[in-house]
């Protein structure tokens, strides 16, 4: 064989390296952010927005938190905890009929609280504890957002362009959404509450999750004040 015909023969097999490389990064790509889409849900369309429509700087972004925070473990919360927590949710929940914003402001810490509970970065890291949060519970993250949104709107001398009483009575259901799954046993699926969306039963309906033993109120962020069922 001579010398040209191998020569030839090596760029030809190396050319076919380097198309068979690309194509696989290619296909690797695709499917990359197709896991990152599937796994963030809406969190991946507002990283798009965020990032102006750019893709892969939002796919990125979101690759970083799952590397900062996938491996992070939610503890358990003891039962005295739950009820705690869910007694304080009530509370707030009642409150907002005659006090909306008091009760958005306890709602946002409320969550932090939890959320540090259960092991995520404390409040003080709120960034960050988003940022967690959005990893292991993306289809319901925002909620904290919006009721955080309020609270610090309202602390920096801008009350009055808060929300108003149905967009802070909204911002109350999307945190409700959260709060549920944070304070759920670990492992529990209950099929009669399974979140489908914001408008899931407890949350659209305003019912409280109410401690064992305790009476339960149901109401629906009403201007009237909550009937005893």
């Amino acid at each position: 064989m001579s010398t040209g015909v191998i020569i030839a023969l090596i760029v030809i097999v190396a050319a076919v390296l380097v198309v068979a490389a690309v194509l696989a990064l290619r296909a690797r790509g695709p499917r990359h952010g197709g896991n990152l889409k599937r796994r963030f849900g809406p969190e991946y369309e507002r990283a798009v927005a965020r990032h102006d429509g750019d893709t892969k700087a939002a796919e990125r972004e979101l690759a970083d938190r799952v590397e900062r925070h996938g491996s992070l473990r939610e503890r358990p919360l003891e039962p005295a905890e739950r009820e705690r927590f869910e007694a304080r949710w009530t509370a707030a929940q009642e409150r907002f009929v005659d006090s909306p914003r008091e009760a958005v402001e306890e709602a946002d810490r409320l969550l932090a609280e939890l959320a540090a509970a259960r092991g995520f970065p404390a409040g003080g890291q709120y960034e960050e504890q988003v940022a967690a949060l959005s990893v292991h519970h993306a289809h319901h993250v925002d909620g904290y957002r919006r009721v955080h949104r309020e609270t610090h709107a309202r602390a920096d001398g801008e009350r009055d362009a808060g929300a108003g009483t149905e967009e802070m009575r909204e911002s109350m259901v999307a945190a409700r959404a959260l709060f549920d799954e944070l304070v759920r046993p670990a492992g529990h699926h209950d099929g009669a509450r399974r979140h489908d969306g914001p408008r899931h039963r407890a949350g659209a309906d305003g019912d409280a999750a109410a401690p064992a033993g305790r009476a339960h109120h149901s109401w629906s962020f009403s201007k009237s004040r909550p009937k005893e069922s």
